[in-house]
């Protein structure tokens, strides 16, 4: 029998109080200027892009151990409800608000979305409704913390999982959100390019990812090297159907509209996700190993992944490069892995930081202004420098930061709640110990 958790109880009904103190009600809504398909558009692909966090669930709750399938899955359900709630009293303000100094929006500008239904448009999306936009931003928001359990599967304590996402949203996400997609952001008018999210959502996740897993040490079949085999790779399958299908929402999304741009970015991201599928695999055959559904999997999302920031900037051509490449050195990175010491469960920092680190190079690389006109400085494909040069720089930044901060918010998690589950917990398996929960037939 677990000791009963008061707190959290008392923190929802205490947000629920608030809410409807502050109903932020409006008293006009804006429709001067919002086109109609734009808005569909968007409303479609907020819904693609939530589709996404169930599809990680059935992509990481296939390859764990069939004990910790459910808790696997569990901590990208949770995700959803969770960040939605911060997203709505602060997380917006924060990533989206009126800026400080470049660096974080002011808590206050959208404070229990006060002013989002009767808003004018966001600057950079004008033709929908702002809670349209800040909703697809919500989606952005969700699916990052739950990338990073991956790296900590099958050994940290559910409530601490919860816990630590929180203060990373609020901590981590939000201010690299802001940086990079709020035109005030300092690494915005450093001209940092960040289509749909390479370095907020997934160089963000996988060195938190790092962090998490050098945190919380090796688990006891990982230091036996007594490897279970994965629990259902049609659940894998399957999570890399719905992730592909709703990184169309993701990316092409992104262009804020029903546009040109947004058919651009649709066609990239299958492009890759291609490439990257039998990139992965053709580098394993090479390598002497038989063609595995696993690996298809694995090698399209790191191609979703290293697409995302380019998406909007590169040709259709170039993606098939941009994918055959982040797989190939995601997959050497991953074997690297392998041979050490560091146990990252399911391989997120070789899949989603690398990937994302890649695709940000290849974005300095391909970015044309023949493919947005919102390109100031084009890659270093086109005998420009500038662009590569940032993007190297801000991969510096945005690593340092991302590692060193989910580090620190590990360590006053821990202090709060232990991260992770005792030997005994961790034996029996998550699925019990931590949800009282297990598949009949796994």
């Amino acid at each position: 029998m677990q000791k009963p958790a008061i707190v959290p109880l008392i923190i929802l009904l205490a947000i629920s109080l608030w809410a409807v103190l502050s109903p932020s009600v409006p008293t006009t809504i804006v429709t001067e200027g919002i086109n109609s398909g734009d808005t569909a558009w968007m409303l479609m692909a907020a819904a693609l892009v939530l589709l996404m966090t169930p599809g990680l669930a059935y992509f990481y709750g296939g390859m764990v151990s069939n004990k910790n399938v459910i808790s696997t899955m569990l901590q990208s359900f949770v995700a959803m409800g969770v960040i939605s709630i911060i997203w709505v009293v602060c997380g917006f303000s924060l990533a989206f608000g009126d800026s400080i100094g470049g660096f974080i929006g002011d808590p206050r500008t959208f404070l229990m979305f006060k002013g989002v239904l009767d808003g004018k448009p966001w600057s950079l999306a004008a033709t929908i409704p702002l809670v349209v936009f800040a909703f697809f931003q919500l989606k952005f928001a969700v699916i990052t913390p739950a990338l990073i359990t991956g790296s900590m599967a099958e050994r940290i304590n559910f409530r601490s999982y919860v816990l630590f996402m929180i203060l990373f949203s609020l901590f981590v996400y939000a201010p690299l959100a802001h940086w990079t997609w709020h035109p005030e952001g300092f690494l915005f008018k450093m001209g940092v390019l960040d289509f749909a999210g390479g370095t907020v959502v997934h160089m963000s996740a996988g060195w938190a990812a790092l962090a998490g897993a050098l945190y919380l040490k090796r688990r006891k079949n990982h230091v036996n090297a007594n490897f279970l085999p994965p629990a259902n790779i049609p659940y894998v399958l399957l999570g890399t159907g719905l992730l592909w299908f709703g990184w169309f929402g993701f990316n092409a999304g992104s262009a804020v509209g029903a546009s040109p741009l947004a058919a651009i970015a649709f066609a990239t991201t299958n492009t890759a996700a291609a490439a990257a599928g039998l990139g992965w695999v053709l580098f394993d055959a090479a390598k002497g190993k038989k063609v595995s559904a696993l690996g298809f999997c694995i090698g399209a999302v790191v191609g979703l992944v290293a697409i995302t920031p380019a998406a909007g900037f590169v040709t259709i051509p170039q993606a098939i490069f941009i994918g055959t490449i982040a797989s190939m050195v995601s997959n050497f990175v991953a074997h690297l892995r392998s041979k050490s010491t560091l146990d990252d469960t399911l391989d997120v920092f070789p899949c989603h930081g690398v990937g994302g680190m890649v695709g940000m190079l290849m974005t300095g690389i391909f970015a044309s202004k023949g493919v947005n006109a919102a390109v100031v400085d084009e890659g270093l494909a086109y005998g420009v420098t500038k662009l590569f040069t940032t993007h190297l720089i801000a991969l510096v930044v945005v690593s340092a930061f991302a590692f060193v901060m989910s580090l620190l918010l590990l360590k006053v998690t821990d202090l709060i709640l232990p991260l992770r589950v005792s030997e005994a917990d961790e034996k029996e398996g998550l699925d019990v110990s931590q949800h009282d929960e297990f598949l009949i037939d796994a």
